[in-house]
Protein backbone atom coordinates (compact mmCIF):
# COMPACT_ATOMS: atom_id res chain seq x y z
CA UNK A 1 0.00 0.00 0.00
CA UNK A 2 1.61 3.00 -0.85
CA UNK A 3 1.15 6.51 0.89
CA UNK A 4 0.50 10.23 -0.65
CA UNK A 5 2.17 12.87 1.50
CA UNK A 6 0.40 16.20 0.76
CA UNK A 7 1.74 19.50 2.49
CA UNK A 8 2.13 19.73 5.99
CA UNK A 9 -0.84 17.29 7.17
CA UNK A 10 0.89 14.34 8.94
CA UNK A 11 -2.23 12.27 8.37
CA UNK A 12 -1.03 9.68 5.14
CA UNK A 13 -3.41 8.93 2.55
CA UNK A 14 -2.99 5.74 1.91
CA UNK A 15 -3.57 4.31 -1.73
CA UNK A 16 -2.43 0.89 -4.12
CA UNK A 17 1.09 1.15 -5.23
CA UNK A 18 -0.52 0.82 -8.28
CA UNK A 19 -3.10 3.18 -8.38
CA UNK A 20 -0.58 5.71 -7.40
CA UNK A 21 2.07 5.20 -9.46
CA UNK A 22 -0.78 5.93 -12.08
CA UNK A 23 -2.19 9.04 -10.43
CA UNK A 24 1.43 10.21 -9.90
CA UNK A 25 2.22 10.45 -13.08
CA UNK A 26 -1.17 12.74 -13.84
CA UNK A 27 -0.33 14.86 -10.89
CA UNK A 28 3.22 15.42 -11.68
CA UNK A 29 1.72 16.46 -15.76
CA UNK A 30 -0.61 18.87 -14.03
CA UNK A 31 1.49 20.51 -11.45
CA UNK A 32 4.66 20.37 -13.91
CA UNK A 33 2.42 23.03 -15.75
CA UNK A 34 1.39 25.13 -12.90
CA UNK A 35 -2.30 23.77 -12.81
CA UNK A 36 -4.06 23.59 -9.19
CA UNK A 37 -6.68 20.93 -8.89
CA UNK A 38 -8.45 18.45 -6.62
CA UNK A 39 -8.23 14.73 -6.34
CA UNK A 40 -11.10 12.76 -5.09
CA UNK A 41 -11.26 9.16 -3.91
CA UNK A 42 -13.39 6.62 -1.62
CA UNK A 43 -11.95 5.59 1.61
CA UNK A 44 -11.06 1.99 2.05
CA UNK A 45 -13.59 -0.22 4.12
CA UNK A 46 -11.23 -0.46 7.62
CA UNK A 47 -11.53 3.64 7.34
CA UNK A 48 -15.39 4.07 7.20
CA UNK A 49 -17.41 4.64 4.58
CA UNK A 50 -17.05 8.32 3.31
CA UNK A 51 -15.02 10.05 0.69
CA UNK A 52 -12.21 12.89 0.58
CA UNK A 53 -11.00 15.18 -1.76
CA UNK A 54 -7.32 17.43 -1.53
CA UNK A 55 -7.09 20.53 -4.00
CA UNK A 56 -3.38 20.39 -5.18
CA UNK A 57 -1.40 23.29 -5.66
CA UNK A 58 2.24 23.63 -7.35
CA UNK A 59 3.26 25.52 -4.23
CA UNK A 60 2.38 22.63 -1.93
CA UNK A 61 4.69 20.01 -0.97
CA UNK A 62 3.89 16.41 -2.66
CA UNK A 63 5.41 12.92 -1.99
CA UNK A 64 4.52 9.80 -3.61
CA UNK A 65 5.94 6.90 -1.39
CA UNK A 66 5.64 3.25 -2.77
CA UNK A 67 5.69 -0.26 -1.06
CA UNK A 68 6.64 -1.58 -3.51
CA UNK A 69 10.52 -1.14 -5.14
CA UNK A 70 10.04 -1.28 -9.03
CA UNK A 71 7.57 0.76 -10.44
CA UNK A 72 5.00 -1.17 -12.58
CA UNK A 73 4.14 -1.18 -16.01
CA UNK A 74 1.69 1.21 -16.59
CA UNK A 75 -1.71 1.09 -18.41
CA UNK A 76 -1.91 4.07 -21.20
CA UNK A 77 -5.65 3.80 -21.02
CA UNK A 78 -5.79 4.73 -16.97
CA UNK A 79 -3.93 7.38 -17.50
CA UNK A 80 -6.11 8.72 -19.97
CA UNK A 81 -9.09 8.73 -17.59
CA UNK A 82 -7.13 10.17 -15.00
CA UNK A 83 -5.94 13.05 -16.72
CA UNK A 84 -9.73 13.44 -18.35
CA UNK A 85 -10.69 13.53 -15.00
CA UNK A 86 -8.22 15.88 -14.19
CA UNK A 87 -9.75 18.48 -16.60
CA UNK A 88 -12.90 18.09 -15.69
CA UNK A 89 -14.33 20.65 -13.19
CA UNK A 90 -14.87 17.77 -10.64
CA UNK A 91 -11.13 17.25 -10.97
CA UNK A 92 -9.16 13.59 -10.50
CA UNK A 93 -11.67 11.07 -9.82
CA UNK A 94 -9.60 7.99 -8.97
CA UNK A 95 -11.13 5.23 -10.35
CA UNK A 96 -10.32 1.95 -10.59
CA UNK A 97 -8.30 -0.15 -13.26
CA UNK A 98 -10.26 -1.60 -16.03
CA UNK A 99 -8.63 -5.02 -17.62
CA UNK A 100 -9.37 -6.89 -20.60
CA UNK A 101 -7.36 -9.97 -21.29
CA UNK A 102 -6.33 -10.80 -24.90
CA UNK A 103 -8.13 -14.31 -24.12
CA UNK A 104 -11.63 -12.93 -23.09
CA UNK A 105 -12.39 -9.01 -24.57
CA UNK A 106 -15.95 -9.33 -22.84
CA UNK A 107 -14.81 -9.37 -19.27
CA UNK A 108 -13.77 -6.50 -16.90
CA UNK A 109 -11.32 -6.83 -14.06
CA UNK A 110 -11.73 -4.00 -11.68
CA UNK A 111 -8.16 -3.56 -9.45
CA UNK A 112 -9.13 -1.73 -6.56
CA UNK A 113 -7.43 1.96 -6.83
CA UNK A 114 -7.57 3.18 -3.08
Amino acid sequence: MGILHYGTDSTPIHIADRALAHLKVVVVAKLRRQESFTVSWQHHAEDGQGRSTIWLHPSIPVRFEFDEPVTPELNREWIEELAHSANALGGITLVSEHVESSEDRGQQVEEPAA
